[in-house]
Formats: structure tokens, sequence, C-alpha cells
């Protein structure tokens, strides 16, 4: 009998276990998302001024922030989308997990204590420190926005696969108000918890991802008798590709094109981390900048150890699940872990359906955490830097800021909706790179030339906020991921890609710090040097920081 047919029985299997347990696989799917929304409204009662809402009353120790940031960072993307590419394209597919991780270093060296020191609540009170008030606010919230879009449509696309397949839905509509239905409760997550409640949401998921992650690749690894390369072989061998599968260039190095993309990528990655505007507000929670810098540490232990377990996860997943069958449920492939959680608990058993439940759950709730801390980010950015300083001039009231931000949160949930529902067969962490490309295209360049270069000016900071937004989302819309590729573009039967690129990192970012250095030389603001000199000693040593 051929390996096909096979292949067909098991999805067959699987598909009637997943009906037959379906009532188990939500009752418990429903205890995940009732819990963490029982921490929400239980943080949401303990907020009550603005500094709560946007910074958590800067009551978190070094070790509880480092584990929201690991539980912030460690994304849709992480879990469902380098599980998907390392189960596809094998060593390429891991190249994600060490540019996800070796970001971190960028913004533990440069950026974690002075931006600590610098503001308040937001990337725009840095910047406005020593530059013209409302129009590097504006800026600095238009690109937190796009920044935060760009990345919610991959918590999106991510929550649509997952809910599709624990519910059995295939149908179009069905998974657009899966789309809506995550968009609605990540509303109801900010709106109510705010900044504590969303960290405590993100402690607990990041506890609950670690354990479940050390479950799977321990279950992997005994399948195998805890011999990797065994693993590894067998997963070259069930990959179709052999000892291609274990070497670079399956997906970035066939052409000349994709050896390009792949240094784009790396450098969007590595970057983009330190401009990311969820992930630097997580520095305003801490009272000290000792205690931002250890959080960090804190973070890149716990962020290092689960993507050493993705090797597991993807090349567990190419090696007992198989290419073909993975894309048979998305050709992104990323149901790979879900379908591998099945797996292991044993396809057709109480079991698997109890680990397929568990698993998803947690990568529901690793989605709706970085979801809130998303839109809180972007809902703060609006609040404080657009409506309160630059439409109310400075005299909002914390309830009326409070207010702003809590509607912002709302209009942003509904843009994020309706970008996602057409991101559904994207691969998330493809997705999760462009918002890291954005990132450091628009927002470091700023951030590094504001903290350590004096003839820095307001001009400068429009032109490389500006300039690197506009010419990132302009090469992704003009690109493969958009229109061109009939499998896992945006919009499929068209192709207006004239960028060939699928991320923009290698022209945006060096052409976002070329833009900051010209505008401030040909800027006719003399810098104030004396702002300059506060702003340095603030930022290296705390001295008058809130």
């Amino acid at each position: 009998m051929s390996a096909a047919y096979h292949s067909h029985t098991a999805v067959q299997l699987a598909a009637s276990s997943t009906t037959e347990h379906r009532p188990l696989i939500i009752t418990l799917f429903a205890v995940f998302v009732a819990a963490t929304l029982g921490i929400t409204v239980w943080a949401g009662r303990q907020t009550k001024s603005a500094s709560d809402f946007y910074a958590g009353g800067r009551q978190f120790t070094a070790f509880q922030n480092g584990l929201a940031v690991s539980g912030d960072y460690m994304s849709a993307a992480s879990f469902l989308g380098i599980a998907g590419a390392i189960a596809l394209f094998g060593y390429d597919g891991f190249l994600y997990s060490i540019g996800f991780l070796v970001a971190w270093l960028v913004a533990l060296l440069l950026v974690a204590e002075p931006l600590r020191n610098s503001g308040r609540y937001t990337m725009g009170d840095v910047l406005a420190y020593r530059m013209r008030q409302r129009p590097v606010r504006t800026a600095s919230g238009v690109s937190t926005i796009v920044v935060s879009i760009f990345y919610l449509l991959a918590q999106m696309a991510g929550a649509g696969v997952l809910v599709s397949l624990l519910l059995g839905i295939t149908s179009d509509a069905g998974k657009i108000l899966i789309v809506a239905l995550v968009g609605v409760l990540m509303i109801v997550y900010v709106t109510i918890g705010g900044m504590k409640g969303t960290t405590w949401v993100q402690m607990v998921k990041a506890v609950l991802l670690i354990a479940g992650a050390l479950l799977m690749t321990f279950l992997v690894l005994l399948k195998f008798d805890f011999n990797i390369s065994d693993l590894l072989g067998t997963a070259a061998e069930k990959s179709g590709h052999g000892a291609a599968f274990l070497e670079p260039g399956l997906k970035y190095g066939a052409t000349g094109t994709s050896k390009l993309d792949f240094l784009s990528l790396g450098i969007a990655l590595v970057l983009g981390t330190a401009g990311l505007p969820h992930i630097l507000i997580r520095f305003y929670t801490v009272p000290t900048a000792k205690a931002a810098r250890k959080s960090v540490n804190w973070a890149i232990g716990i962020i290092g150890a689960f993507y050493l377990m993705t090797i597991a996860l993807g090349f567990g997943a190419a090696a007992l699940i198989g290419p073909d069958e993975i894309k048979a449920k998305n050709p992104a492939g990323n149901a790979a872990a879900p379908q591998l959680a099945e797996y292991l608990g044993g396809v057709g058993t109480t079991g698997g359906a109890v680990l397929l439940a568990v698993i998803s759950a947690v990568a529901f709730a690793t989605i709706l955490a970085v979801v809130a801390g998303l839109t809180l980010a972007s809902s703060s950015s609006f609040a404080h830097d657009i409506y309160a300083n630059v439409i109310r001039k400075g005299k909002a009231t914390e309830k009326e800021e409070m207010r702003a931000a809590r509607l912002a949160t709302v209009l942003i949930g509904a843009v994020a909706i309706a970008l996602g529902a057409f991101a559904r067969d994207m691969n998330v962490a493809g997705l999760v790179a462009l918002a890291f490309a954005v990132a450091a295209s628009a927002n470091l360049p700023t951030i590094l030339y504001s903290l350590f270069w004096k003839r820095f000016t307001t001009q400068g900071a429009l032109w490389s906020i500006y300039g690197g937004l506009a010419t990132s989302v302009i090469l992704v819309l003009f690109s493969p991921v958009v229109s061109g590729n009939p499998k896992t573009s945006m919009f499929k039967g068209v192709d207006f890609a004239w960028f060939p690129l699928e991320n923009p990192g290698l022209i945006s970012i060096p052409l976002g710090f070329l833009l900051g250095w010209t505008g401030s030389l040909l800027s006719k603001e003399e810098p104030d040097k004396g702002k300059y000199a506060e702003l340095e000693v603030k930022s290296l040593t705390g001295v008058g920081a809130h």
C-alpha cells in the first residue's frame, strides 16, 4: 500500500477522533480562556490611575517583568510559525529562532536602561524630551500604531488557524468569524485590565507555554530514545529533501533573490526587537533601570530555552507527521505544533484530544497575551502622545486620557480584525518579520539618534520615522507577501508585486538611518545642547527618572 494511502488514512483518523472528542477539547479550551479573563478582571479592579493603566504602577519585579517580557515576545510566531517553518524548511526555518533571540542583545546593550530612565509611558516621551513636542509625538504615535497593526495581523492569522483546527471549521466565513471573536476578546482584555491585567496574563502564559513546549519536547525525544541524530535523520528522510533539509539554502539559497531575502530577514529580526513598541513599554513597568536590565537578562534566559525547544517541535513535526499532512491543514505550516501534540498524545485517543486541547489553549493564551500587549502599546501611544499632548496640548486629565486609550483600543481592534481576515493563510513567523522590519526602519534609528547623537533634530526625527515607515510599508504592499503568490499571498488571484523580496529590511532600515542623519544635517534648527546633556545624564544615571 502506498505512503499516500497511509497518510490519507491517518488524516481521516485524526479528523474523526477530533470530532469524537470535540466537546472535551472545547471545554478545556474554554477553561483556559475563562481563567485568563478572570485574571484580567481581578487586575482591572486595581487599575485606578494612568500610571496603573500604562505602566502597571511600576510595581513589577525584574523577574516578574522578565517573565512578562518573554510572554509578550514568545508570540504565535514563535510557537506556531517557527515550528511550521522548521517542519517545512528544516535548517532555514530555524534561522527565525536564532534571529529572534540574538535581537535581545541589541535591546539589552543599547535600549533597555536608557529608555527606562528617559521616558514615562511611551517612545514619544523620549523623543519629545529634546525636540518639538507636537510633531515628534504625532510621528511616534503613527509609527507605533502601524507597527502594532502589522504584528497584530500575525496573531490574528495564528488564532484563526488554531480555533478552526479545534472546532473543525473549514469555511472561509467561519475562519473570518474566529478572527473577529479574537479581536473582541483582545479589546475586553485591554479595556478592563490595562497594563496590570496584561502583565499578569503574560506571566501566566509564559509559564504555560514553557511547560507545554517542555512536555512536547520530552515526548518527541522519547519517540527517538533521546537520540537527536535519529530525530534529524528521520525528519530529513520524511521531508522529501534528504540531506538538504538539514543544510542552509532550502528556502533561502536557491536563487540570488532568496539569498538577499535571507539577508533582509536577518537584519530585520536582529534590529527589530529594540524598536517594537509593545516591548519598549515593558521597560516602564519596573521601578528602576537596574530592574529593567535584569528583566532583559531573565527574558533572554527564558526565551533562549524556549527557542532551543523549537528544534524538537519543528523537526519532530517533520519526522512524525510529514510535510504533506502539515500543509493539508494549513499551507504555511501554522498548524504543525497542534498536529504534533495530537500525534504525541495518540491520534484517536482521549490522550491525543487532551494534549491537542491543552497545547492549543496555551497557544491561544499566547496569542491573547501578545495581542493585548500590542493593543495596549498602540492605544497608550494614541491617548498619551496624540490625544493628550497634541490634540489637548497637555491639558487632558488622567480620566480623559484613559477614556481616549480605551476608545483607541476598540478602533485598533476593528482594523486588526478587518486585516487579519485577509492574512489567515500566511505563515505567522513571516508576518511578524514584517513588523520587525517596519519597527527597525522607523523606530530604531530615531531612538538611537535621540539617545546618543547631540546633533539630532526634530526634522531628522520626522524624516527618519515617516521615511522609514513609508518605505517599509510601500515595499511590503508591492512584495510577494501581498500579491503574486497563489498559495500564501494576502490577495490571491492578483499580481502587482514589483518588489522581489518578501522582507523590505535590506532597503528600508539603512534608509531610515540615512534619512535621520540627512534630515538633521540639512535642518536649520539648532539642536538644544543643554537638553541633550540633561537627557544623557538622565538616561545613563537615572537621575530625575519617573
